[in-house]
């Protein structure tokens, strides 16, 4: 999930599947839009997986196709704060993420709750890939992982950082 451009780096993602795909029957969902969308499609084709790629463009509320996902890859070659692994997390889908400055580390907690590859890596990602679909991690580490990150907590964590409130004070927001 991602905007389709350079900082995303779904082609080394497209890569990383075309390797898993030939030994294992799997599908890639790339949900996103951009100026990359042609050259993405291209390379599919070119690496003969195009069939089992789909590119749907911009979805508005993707978390129903994120929930049923087996595994979900985070190819980026930089990241501010990594919202769609934390998003991914939070449903209990297990996660690949690339070690790539900054947040994915810091949110896997350096690899204990998804495999951090090397970014620009497709064979890294492709075995990260299918470490993660013959031993995905349970969905109830993935969730609890990522609780520090829900509204309440961030909102509170705010406040607090800002002197407004006590640590032991709720935060109550409405």
């Amino acid at each position: 999930m991602g905007g389709l451009r350079k900082q995303k780096d779904f082609a080394t993602l497209i890569r990383a599947f075309a390797q898993l795909r030939a030994h294992k029957p799997c599908r890639l969902l790339i949900i996103g839009q951009g100026r990359q969308q042609g050259r993405l499609q291209a390379l599919a084709y070119e690496l003969g997986v195009a069939e089992d790629v789909d590119l749907p463009g911009f979805v508005e509320r993707p978390y129903a196709d994120l929930s049923r996902a087996t595994v979900f890859a985070l190819s980026s070659l930089w990241e501010g704060s990594p919202n769609a692994l934390t998003e991914a997390m939070a449903l209990g889908v297990p996660v690949v993420a690339t070690d790539c400055p900054s947040g994915p580390r810091e949110l896997l907690d350096n690899g204990r709750y998804g495999p951090l590859v090397p970014p620009a890596d497709p064979q890294a990602m492709a075995a990260a890939l299918d470490h993660c679909l013959t031993s995905p991690l349970p969905a109830h580490r993935l969730r609890a992982a990522v609780q520090a990150y829900t509204v309440d907590n961030s909102a509170h964590r705010y406040l607090q950082l800002l002197g407004l409130q006590s640590r032991k004070t709720p935060a109550v927001l409405c």
